[in-house]
């Protein structure tokens, strides 16, 4: 007798993820997810209602990892003149993968349809925002903030790529803009 493997919600995740990167935003569908898996469609339907229960599930996960990798290097970044800013910084300098790109394409596409990743999403950037004003020189980290932003979505949605000197490079430009920005 053949021994049963166990799906785990991450191996369907991870899945979603696939077809994502092969197919984009359009492919994600349950059948699809539970091709990628080697499961049966209702394997997935357990745990991921519908199409839009299995994209939430994939930008919370992905969501996670962000977050969770931003507060590793706000911690690293305790002795800069903004941990909140300089670790979002540093963050940015590791680049993004195939699947990063994808997901955030993904995401893109379901924003204009659903509430709940409207919110997230929202949720997301309030408290970024939140965390640039509750440093030293707060008009100055926001404007550094909103540079790196740009930064972080040309390359996220894939308008471009810069090599790693020149992305170390323009994050050097965004910790100058947060350096000589005037007080006020």
């Amino acid at each position: 007798m053949g021994r049963i493997r166990r799906i785990m919600k991450d191996d369907i995740l991870d899945a979603a993820e696939r077809v994502v990167v092969k197919l984009g935003a359009a492919g994600l569908s349950i059948d699809a997810v539970a091709q990628e898996a080697g499961v049966s469609k209702s394997t997935v339907v357990y745990d991921h209602k519908s199409k839009s229960a299995l994209l939430e599930a994939l930008i919370d996960r992905r969501m996670k990892i962000e977050i969770d990798r931003q507060a590793e290097e706000v911690a690293k970044a305790v002795d800069t003149p903004h941990p909140e800013l300089f670790g979002r910084i540093n963050a940015a300098e590791q680049g993004m993968t195939d699947a990063d790109r994808a997901v955030s394409l993904a995401i893109s596409a379901s924003v204009s349809q659903e509430e709940k990743v409207q919110q997230q999403m929202r949720d997301w950037t309030l408290t970024d925002l939140e965390a640039m004003s509750n440093g030293p020189k707060p008009e100055a980290a926001l404007m550094a903030y909103l540079a790196l932003t740009g930064v972080y979505v040309t390359e996220l949605f894939a308008f471009h790529q810069w090599t790693e000197e020149e992305r170390a490079n323009i994050l050097n430009g965004v910790r100058t803009i947060y350096a000589t920005y005037p007080d006020r």
